[in-house]
């Protein structure tokens, strides 16, 4: 999975409350970070549990629907 904070339609919206600034102290500075599926699927269960917020990445797909991270 690909975050690109840069084009998070909840950049500035919720990002106090996002599992990159939990866990990074704030968006990436190059605008994006790369996370694979296994750690994907580590950070939803931090997230699931209650250790880190839920990752609210929220970025508009091809069609222009919204696709969003895992929370």
């Amino acid at each position: 999975m690909l975050i690109d904070c840069d084009s998070c339609e909840m950049r500035s919206i919720a990002c106090d409350d996002c599992m990159v600034t939990a866990l990074l102290g704030g968006a990436p500075g190059n605008g994006d970070l790369d996370i694979d599926d296994r750690e994907s699927a580590a950070l939803g269960v931090l997230a699931e549990s209650g250790l880190v917020p839920p990752l609210r990445l929220v970025v508009p797909d091809a069609g222009g629907q919204r696709a969003t991270g895992t929370g």
